[in-house]
């Protein structure tokens, strides 16, 4: 890999020096960019990327699962033994998280809507959350007759902004919910001063993030209540499945009893909630067995994955940021992200002298499976928010959030590759110092 890398740098710097009395275009660090020899792809020059289509769909193919899981599987099947699963795997991951209590459920939704029955709020109680996300996020909320406050992103992370949070607080705010995108936490140290200096229950979705962490702390575990997802496309996929993470066993047992009638006997006899034997609260939220057994494998290697995955990304990104106009979201050195569902970079059309959209459809033509970057989900824009029959107290729906705009101007998305392979990278290296080359061209589109 050492070697390989170095033989890229060299390779870039001779590529970019070449021909330097024919420029293309000059980036705002001052380095000239040569016309290469090669026309565009788009103008019938070869194709940057000349690796096969059917390899590149095997690398980049999600979830991949191997014979561990399939064993996992068959065994569970002969042992007959099925529910045994489930409080193996929560102590596993209790023990991955050092959260102090853990609770299974069917998906990350089952877990979001048994946090906020968990929160115990009066209706009309306001809870902070991010646009940018999932419905899941801000829709079981309803059922409790809390009202969301939809909170701006940081384009730079496309995380909780704080300072729109601290502008749009009322006296009715009661909680904030902020969701590490892609598998970038967020700044959680701030979050919480913020939370603490305005008396705010702080909770998480961290649905994206299994294994990331700041400051040594895994995410979900800086709330008092967290979740994470174990659906088919996240970094741990069990398929379906979620998980609760709790400071404290009165919100540990008021999630559980809401969707785990079997729990109510378990609970000490001095708990409120170890009457409703049978019953429960109504709901049925146990995580599948099969799913439990095939996270149970899993996790045994989350972290090598997530590691093999970060060292992938940096093998292609610490090239592409040298381009001018290219960078990536914001991690602080304290925060160790991993990656959700594609490699995200930041386009600055200014810093880069032509348009995202020129950009993206020549990088197109040379081959990479570029993209505007994972879509900018705005929950505030949808039709379920703006129609009072399904809310005991309307949301307080916003015309228009800065970040999202600014952020779903910069963003580009690269696939991630899921296994080692240099060739590729190289060549999408080379597609993108291609294109950069010939950007005045482009800009002139």
């Amino acid at each position: 890999m050492g070697n390989h890398e170095t033989g890229s740098t060299e390779t870039r710097r001779s590529f970019v020096r070449t021909g330097a009395a024919s420029m293309a275009g000059l980036g705002l660090s001052g380095r000239a960019f040569a016309a290469p020899a090669e026309a565009l792809a788009l103008n019938g020059g070869p194709k940057a990327v000349r690796f096969p289509a059917n390899r590149f769909r095997e690398l980049t193919a999600w979830p991949r699962y191997g014979q561990e899981e399939k064993d996992a599987l068959i065994g569970l099947i002969n042992s007959g033994k099925y529910y045994e699963e489930l409080p193996l795997f929560e102590k596993e991951w209790q023990a991955f998280t050092k959260a102090t209590y853990v609770k299974s459920h069917m998906n990350g939704t089952s877990a979001l809507t048994s946090m906020y029955f968990a929160l115990d709020l009066p209706p009309g109680s306001e809870i902070m959350v991010p646009s940018h996300t999932f419905w899941a996020t801000v829709v079981p909320m309803r059922f409790f007759g809390y009202v969301p406050i939809f909170i701006d992103i940081d384009p730079r992370t496309g995380n909780f902004d704080v300072e729109y949070a601290a502008r749009h607080m009322t006296a009715q705010t009661r909680a904030l919910v902020p969701m590490h995108r892609i598998g970038l936490p967020c700044e959680m140290d701030r979050i919480g001063d913020f939370a603490k200096k305005h008396g705010l229950i702080l909770l998480e979705d961290a649905a994206h993030a299994q294994g990331a962490s700041m400051q040594g702390k895994r995410m979900g575990t800086w709330g008092v209540m967290g979740i994470t997802s174990f659906q088919a496309s996240k970094p741990m996929p069990g398929i379906e499945g979620g998980m609760g993470m709790y400071q404290t066993r009165e919100y540990l047992e008021r999630a559980a009893i809401f969707g785990h009638y079997e729990d109510a006997p378990r609970f000490p006899k001095d708990s409120p909630y170890h009457g409703y034997v049978e019953t429960g609260l109504g709901q049925k939220y146990r995580m599948h067995p099969m799913a439990a057994a095939v996270l149970r494998a899993r996790l045994r290697g989350l972290e090598d994955l997530n590691q093999a995955t970060r060292r992938r990304v940096r093998m292609l990104n610490d090239r592409l940021i040298e381009l001018p106009g290219l960078s990536e979201p914001r991690c602080r050195p304290d925060q160790t992200r991993i990656y959700y569902s594609s490699n995200q970079l930041l386009f600055d059309e200014k810093k880069a002298g032509f348009s995202k959209e020129a950009a993206i459809k020549a990088l197109r033509a040379e081959g990479v499976a570029a993209s505007g970057g994972r879509r900018i989900q705005e929950q505030h824009n949808l039709k379920i928010y703006s129609e009072a029959k399904w809310w005991h107290h309307a949301p307080r729906v916003p015309e228009v959030m800065p970040g999202h705009v600014e952020m779903a101007k910069m963003n580009l998305g690269l696939p991630l590759f899921y296994e080692d392979v240099p060739e590729l990278v190289d060549q999408y290296a080379k597609a993108f110092e291609k294109v950069w080359a010939h950007k005045g061209q482009l800009a002139a589109t």
